[in-house]
């Protein structure tokens, strides 16, 4: 299994961010988590990259525990958060490579790499200019070729169509299909239903901390009260009913 979340529950204060969830990821799967804002998805996100604790249940990359210093598990991921961060003065080879030195990759093969995920990503003309002359949807593919650098089992990405013109999200989309095709795994939270409907193969939806529903499209289709778009279903799971407005006997009543 590539992701094994069991029981886990995260608490800021008295509010319980994350509330007893569980999940499972295997290899080859594009999983899409979806969820509105304050949901718990980058809380998640974040308990699943190490770089929040757990107050109580499990969480495993791999079959590795990701607690302690979860050094093994942690070199099998990759996690690219929604507000990466960049050295503006280097230059986007210049940055890859630091990051194949970081994962002690050795210079052929960051070249290697480099140009791949450079030229897939279409930012292989730009590859010597000085990232702080980018577009934040150039930087955002910069991140990207650099957390797929090390070929990482899972590939954890937070928002990864932030920033992105329709070009550059059909090339994202067909490197999260690829990858996952390759027996990896991707683990997406992202607004853009239309791509979590279009890639993903599993999709599970939180909302006040709590999964309201996971599977497939088709699984949530037979749980939400329509059988449209992924859009219908997910207001259908997340959206509180509106109370009918009050009539003129109910208020004359009280």
């Amino acid at each position: 299994m590539s992701i094994r979340i069991q029981g886990v529950t995260k608490c800021y204060g008295r509010m319980r961010a994350v509330d007893n969830i569980s999940l499972e990821v295997e290899p080859g799967t594009v999983f899409a988590f979806l969820g509105p804002n304050g949901a718990g998805k980058t809380t998640t996100i974040k308990m699943l990259a190490g770089l929040l604790t757990p107050d109580s249940g499990s969480i495993e990359v791999c079959g590795l525990p990701m607690s302690g210093d979860a050094v093994e598990a942690k070199s099998r991921i990759a996690y690219v958060p929604d507000q990466p961060f960049l050295y503006d003065k280097l230059s986007a080879r210049e940055f890859l490579r630091f990051v194949g030195q970081m994962y002690s990759l050795d210079n052929e093969r960051i070249e290697e790499r480099s140009r791949h995920y450079m030229r897939r990503l279409a930012i292989e003309g730009f590859a010597d200019q000085l990232i702080e002359g980018y577009s934040h949807g150039m930087k955002q593919k910069t991140v990207l070729a650099a957390a797929m650098l090390h070929e990482p089992d899972v590939l954890i990405v937070d928002e990864p169509m932030v920033g992105l013109d329709p070009a550059g999200m059909r090339i994202v989309k067909g490197l999260f299909r690829d990858w996952a095709d390759s027996g990896r795994a991707v683990f997406m939270s992202t607004h853009t239903l239309d791509m979590a409907e279009a890639i993903a193969d599993h999709i599970a939806i939180i909302n006040q901390g709590q999964i309201v529903a996971c599977g497939t499209l088709n699984d949530l289709k037979t749980r939400a009260a329509r059988e449209h778009r992924l859009e219908d279903i997910f207001l259908d799971l997340t959206t509180e009913p509106e109370e009918p407005p009050e009539t003129d006997e109910l208020a004359m009543a009280r």
